[in-house]
C-alpha cells in the first residue's frame, strides 16, 4: 500500500483530490537483499472530464463509477516490470470518486468495491481515496513535544489524522510473485521470506509550458521526486536540509543517512 497526500479534507470541493496524470507512481520490491528493486508495479493515471462546461465534480448522485453524473473520472494502467521486462497487468482501471457526501455518494462502500480489479494470475488492485490509517498525536508532538498525560503511556492522545483521507495505491499479489525463487516460504529462516518494499513517484525531467495549457509538453527521462518506506524516517530522521536528497535517493545509498538513524534527534529531544 502506498498513501499520498495526507490531510485530505473530505469536503475539499469543488476541486477534489486526485492522482497526478503527469506522475509515475511505483511500488518497488527487492527480493535478494541488495537494496535494488527487482520488481516494480507502475501506476499511470488519466483524467477524463465528461462535461468541460461546468465546474462541478459531479452533476448529481453517483450510484455507479460509470454514471454520467460522475463528471471528472480517472483511470489508470498497471504495469509490472521484472527482469527488464514490462508486462501490462490492467488497463483503464477506474478510480472511484472521492467520498463527497451522503447525497452525492450515497453508498460509498459500493463505489469503492466497484473499483477493485482482479488481476491475471491472482491478486487485486485498487487506487482511490481512503481513510488515513496513521494514528499520530501531531498537535502535541510538534508543540515542543507536549505529552498530555505523563509519562505518555496512560493514553489521552488525540488522533491528529482522524477525519482525513489519503490517496491510496493498493495491490495484492501471490507471495510467489514476489520471492526471488518464486516459491512460498514455510520458515522464517528461509532467505526468500524477507523482501524489501518501498514506493516512489517520479516526474519527467523537462516540462515546456505553453501559453495554451493544452499544449504543455513533458519529455525526458523519469526523475524520482518522492520516496516512502518506513514511517517517520523522512519526517523525523532526515533533517530539513536533506529532505529533497532523501526523496531522490535509493535504499542502496542509505548509508549517507545512517547517522540520523543511529543517533536520532527526536530521542535526544525526548
Amino acid at each position: 500500500i502506498a498513501n499520498y497526500l495526507p490531510f485530505e479534507e473530505p469536503a475539499g470541493g469543488p476541486n477534489f483530490y486526485a492522482f497526478d496524470d503527469n506522475a509515475l507512481y511505483e511500488i518497488k520490491i527487492d527480493n535478494n537483499g541488495d537494496a535494488i528493486p527487482d520488481i516494480s508495479y507502475q501506476f499511470r493515471f488519466k483524467t477524463t472530464i465528461g462535461n468541460p462546461n461546468t465546474f462541478l465534480y459531479n452533476t448529481g448522485a453517483i450510484n455507479s463509477i460509470t454514471d454520467a453524473t460522475f463528471n471528472m473520472k480517472q483511470t489508470y494502467t498497471l504495469t509490472k516490470v521484472s527482469g527488464g521486462v514490462s508486462t501490462v497487468l490492467a488497463t483503464d482501471v477506474p478510480v472511484p470518486p472521492v467520498n463527497i457526501g451522503p447525497k452525492s455518494t450515497p453508498n460509498y462502500a459500493a463505489l469503492q468495491a466497484q473499483a477493485i480489479k482482479t488481476l491475471p494470475g491472482g491478486g487485486k488492485v485498487f487506487a482511490g481515496q481512503s481513510d488515513d490509517p496513521f494514528y499520530a498525536e501531531l498537535g502535541g508532538l510538534f508543540d515542543l513535544l507536549t505529552v498530555r498525560n505523563l509519562p505518555g503511556n496512560n493514553g489521552g492522545g488525540v488522533d491528529g489524522l482522524k477525519g482525513y483521507n489519503v490517496q491510496s495505491l493498493v495491490i495484492q499479489v501471490p507471495i510467489t510473485d514476489l520471492t526471488k525463487n518464486h516459491t512460498r516460504p514455510t520458515m522464517a529462516t528461509d532467505t526468500a521470506s524477507v523482501i524489501g518494499v518501498w514506493t516512489t513517484s517520479s516526474r519527467q525531467s523537462t516540462r515546456v509550458i505553453s501559453a495554451n495549457p493544452n499544449n504543455n509538453v513533458n519529455s525526458g527521462s523519469w526523475v524520482q521526486v518522492s520516496r516512502l518506506g518506513a514511517p517517520l524516517v523522512n519526517e523525523v530522521v532526515v533533517p530539513l536540509g536533506a529532505k529533497d536528497l532523501w526523496n531522490g535517493s535509493a535504499p542502496a545509498d542509505d548509508a549517507q543517512f545512517a547517522n540520523g538513524v543511529a543517533n536520532p534527534e527526536l530521542a535526544t529531544l525526548l
